[in-house]
């Protein structure tokens, strides 16, 4: 099955692990992980840790695989947690969730599944 991606090639701006969401660091060419639903999600760390300062992938758009931090349905759109990690995108009334794509595959916390990488901004009914 052919899934085409865009993927692009960084610096680690801090050590990253694999499969986690990915954000700006300090600047246009590095990345860091995630740490909030708040966070502007650009994409998903491909799968291979980095130490500060290694050169990494970041998927921008099509599929991957991501690592949950809690229990996920399929189609469920997906946000950060503390860790990088993903779980559902559940904003209170009025307040934004920053989206980094959708689930392919129901699973729980530690799982590791499929993953449509399709930033965009959730704002809670």
């Amino acid at each position: 099955m052919n899934s085409p991606t865009l993927i692009k090639t960084y610096l680690a701006g801090a050590a990253v692990r694999a499969r986690r969401f990915a954000v700006f660091g300090a600047s246009d060419t590095t990345m860091i992980e995630a740490a909030a639903a708040t966070d502007f999600l650009v994409g998903v760390f491909e799968k291979v840790d980095a130490a500060q300062g290694d050169r990494l992938d970041v998927v921008h758009s099509g599929q991957t695989e991501i690592v949950l931090g809690g229990n996920v349905t399929r189609g469920a759109p997906l946000t950060s947690d503390a860790n990088g990690a993903a779980v559902v995108a559940a904003p209170a009334a009025g307040a934004n969730a920053r989206v980094g794509g959708f689930a392919m595959a129901s699973g729980v916390a530690g799982d590791i599944i499929p993953i449509l990488v399709q930033p965009c901004l959730m704002q809670g009914a």
